[in-house]
């Protein structure tokens, strides 16, 4: 059943998880504000100049935040020549929702996962990594991660942490990357009196990246464990099934868990972790600690509890 205002019958919008966005996107908007005026005291920067780099930045974050995430894992889009199954599924439950078809999108990773990401429900893309695909999870339990990321989409809260993971992407290449980035600098060379004034810049530059990753790590998992919450139960609602999802997010986290994926799987996905269905996290990573979701434990609990609350409303009607 559909309403006449384009949402499911079901969907009442969630006040906590709107007001967490909002928030989030006030702080965010105060970690720019700090930054630029980092950039005009110490780099002497004018401010039409300022203006224009805010202007840029919001430019980019809008517009390609989620065309940067899916290109940080080397996503590519499949047809539907040459992902039949998937793309049948997607629209058919993008149809339940009341939502267009999002695209589909596949990553080459070990890290069985999947995430949605897009500006709009007009635009929006649902990302598998192959790992996801390979059989592990039965249709149903497909059916219910898919039903989740549109979940996402629905709430509308996929564009809030892609910006805010947008931050968090580029602030970790800088970190993981700066001694490269000195390399490439050439801060070795004298001659021209410019290159000890360009290597302070660049730990500066390295410094300020770091406290930013730091503060958007804090702002995503203020938000993420929430909106991950939510999303099960939409996945839940659309299928109505929770046990799938229950499941499916179980085997995901034995395959994320499973000791058998190359580090180097994790460290690619480490900047849209926060993105993924269940977070590519390590089992022995104090990361752990500060997961952007809700424990696995926590999130079948709820499932199952709503899966009881179904069945007892199926016997009483």
């Amino acid at each position: 059943m559909i309403h006449t205002s384009g949402r499911p019958a079901w969907y009442k919008p969630d006040v906590g998880l709107m007001s967490r966005m909002v928030l989030t996107m006030a702080l965010l908007g105060g970690v720019y504000v700090v930054f630029l005026v980092f950039l005009g005291h110490f780099l002497h920067v004018s401010l039409p100049l300022l203006i224009v780099i805010a202007a840029g930045l919001a430019f980019v974050q809008l517009f390609f935040s989620d065309k940067i995430a899916l290109a940080s894992m080397s996503a590519k889009e499949v047809s539907e020549a040459e992902a039949p199954q998937v793309h049948e599924m997607v629209g058919r439950l993008a149809a339940q929702a009341n939502l267009p078809k999002p695209r589909v999108f596949l990553v080459q990773s070990n890290i069985p996962n999947a995430f949605a990401t897009g500006r709009s429900k007009n635009n929006a893309v649902i990302a598998f990594t192959t790992a996801i695909l390979d059989g592990r999870l039965d249709q149903p339990q497909l059916e219910a991660v898919i039903a989740h990321e549109l979940t996402h989409v629905l709430n509308r809260d996929m564009l809030v942490m892609t910006i805010a993971t947008f931050l968090s992407m580029v602030a970790s290449l800088i970190v993981n990357n700066f001694f490269y980035i000195m390399l490439m600098g050439g801060g070795n060379r004298r001659g021209n009196g410019r290159d000890d004034n360009g290597g302070s810049v660049l730990v500066l530059v390295y410094l300020v990246s770091i406290v930013v990753y730091a503060v958007s790590f804090v702002l995503i998992r203020a938000l993420s464990r929430y909106r991950e919450l939510a999303a099960d139960r939409g996945s839940a609602l659309i299928t109505g099934a929770p046990q799938h999802l229950a499941t499916a997010l179980m085997t995901i986290s034995d395959g994320v868990q499973s000791g058998r994926i190359p580090k180097d799987d994790f460290r690619k996905a480490e900047g849209v972790s926060a993105l993924f269905i269940v977070p590519a996290l390590t089992g022995d990573s104090i990361a752990n600690i500060f997961s952007s979701h809700p424990s696995i434990e926590e999130r079948v609990e709820r499932l199952n509890e709503m899966q009881r609350q179904m069945e007892s409303a199926k016997f009483l009607g």
